[in-house]
């Protein structure tokens, strides 16, 4: 297809082989800022980034960091990418793998914020441990992530806010921001005028989005709400 021959030519979307990641680490880890991006700016990964809109508009918004997308999709990740070439954007990536590979990627303490924009909400207990807040991927952020690194979920799901937020608490990390409704409240530092293609959607069926934003610090076992008690 001549989307995928596109992306082939954009030396900024990073398509690695199933071997070249699995059980091993990729060439890049580490090695980002000095190797890729050519500077020491913070890094900033977007997980599940879909079509790039948050990814591209916060590299717009803050150009002292370098912004990476991640997600398996490759139809979606060119939307992001044509949209990063034609503005011209340098302190862009879109990585296509799959997220379970991230330790692959990144070295302890190489990313400074991650970003989980309206990831799938998993329901039900049989698939909690898809959720991208369970702690077993929280575990993979929490090695990722500089000491006091953020972590960012935005959601419409309720149910995905209120058990990220029993997470967050249970483990007495620190809770920066939480709203249920962040278009109704002034939270100081968000970027407002960038919204994904189903927040938008969201939003015009008239449904609140919840925002939650955390450091997942410590270095015991992350615990998980829905075992207390068993």
């Amino acid at each position: 297809m001549a989307r995928w021959a596109e992306m082939e030519q954009m030396d900024f979307v990073i398509q690695p082989r199933f071997d070249e990641v699995y059980k091993k680490d990729y060439v890049l880890k580490g090695r980002w800022g000095k190797d890729f991006f050519r500077n020491d700016h913070p890094v900033v990964v977007e997980l599940g980034c879909g079509k790039g809109e948050y990814t591209v508009g916060l590299a717009e918004h803050f150009p002292g960091k370098n912004f990476i997308g991640m997600d398996i999709k490759g139809a979606r990740i060119w939307r992001g990418a044509v949209t990063a070439r034609d503005k011209n954007l340098k302190n862009v990536a879109f990585l296509r793998s799959r997220i379970e590979f991230l330790s692959s990627f990144f070295d302890q303490g190489e990313v400074s914020e991650i970003w989980l924009t309206f990831p799938d909400p998993q329901p039900g207990r049989r698939r909690e441990k898809k959720r991208l807040t369970h702690p077993r991927f929280l575990e993979m952020y929490r090695n990722i992530l500089v000491p006091g690194g953020y972590i960012h979920l935005k959601t419409d799901n309720v149910d995905l806010y209120r058990y990220t937020l029993d997470v967050v608490r249970l483990n007495k990390f620190p809770l920066k921001k939480s709203t249920t409704d962040l278009y109704g409240e002034n939270l100081e530092e968000m970027v407002f005028d960038i919204k994904t293609y189903y927040e938008k959607q969201f939003l015009e069926e008239g449904k609140a989005i919840c925002y939650l934003q955390f450091v997942p610090e410590g270095n015991r076992s992350i615990k998980n709400p829905s075992h207390e008690g068993e």
